[in-house]
């Protein structure tokens, strides 16, 4: 069994609790404007130009055992605070059910998984990463229904229901919310953002500026990437100061 990867990056400290391995899975049902990792949108592999105008390939496939034991290498480094292993993408839960024989594997070796989702995703597919995770990284990006459908392609009922069901279990581990003047940070998009984070009460939420650092990425692959406008430090500070006011802790991530 295999699944489809484009990047395995170890010694991460900003992907759940502890160091980290992330696992980069390919292919996400979302079309943010924003996204940063262009290359993991599509399921597809996709052809790109390297710096010296040769061709290369985003994206292999790799077997669930050698998958494993990349992440496996730095087990006594996760047992010193909590690490373990973070699947993102991309939509990580779109392979999920390929991901489960590993996900048995891991959890039988006591390591700690942890999945960041926009939750975009049907039903079933949440409750197979339930059965396995101990923690959740959850997006909170547009929750206006129409425009969250048009600019995103996201089900924001579909969004809030398997919130719920997270909520429930007791497994958001943080949210993360990107911060753009063009979409995300309006009074009614703030307004709406603080009021899911008072009804799930969650601890943790990360906070970052939209950036255009991946134009290079968008360029290699033949696509168009919108530009955006500098969200100042300013604004990032009052919004934080905003979630801290509910009782949140909040991490401002930076580049």
């Amino acid at each position: 069994m295999k699944v489809r990867i484009t990047n395995i990056q170890r010694f991460c400290l900003s992907d759940g609790p502890g160091i980290r391995t992330t696992v980069f899975l390919k292919g996400c049902n979302l079309n943010c404007p924003w996204c940063a990792n262009p290359e993991n949108i599509e399921y597809e592999f996709n052809d790109y130009i390297k710096d010296n105008g040769e061709k290369g390939i985003f994206g292999y496939d790799i077997e669930l055992e050698n998958l494993f034991e990349e992440i496996m290498k730095d087990k006594e480094y996760y047992k010193m605070n909590n690490g373990g292993v973070t699947f993102s993408g991309g939509e990580p839960l779109l392979q999920i059910k390929r991901l489960e024989p590993i996900l048995k594997k891991l959890k039988e070796n006591k390591i700690n998984i942890c999945f960041e989702t926009a939750l975009n995703i049907p039903k079933d597919l949440l409750l197979i990463a339930i059965k396995y995770a101990c923690e959740f990284i959850i997006d909170i990006k547009i929750l206006d229904g129409n425009l969250a459908k048009n600019i995103l392609n996201c089900d924001i009922d579909l969004y809030y229901d398997n919130l719920n069901t997270v909520y429930e279990k007791s497994l958001i581990e943080s949210f993360r919310i990107p911060v753009t003047n063009e979409y995300t940070l309006n009074d009614d998009n703030i307004n709406a953002i603080l009021t899911l984070l008072k009804k799930v009460k969650s601890k943790n939420v990360e906070i970052f500026k939209v950036h255009n650092l991946a134009k290079s990425k968008y360029n290699s692959l033949g696509k168009k990437m919108q530009i955006f406008s500098e969200v100042s430090n300013e604004e990032l500070l009052n919004l934080k100061g905003l979630i801290e006011n509910i009782g949140c802790n909040v991490k401002i991530n930076t580049l």
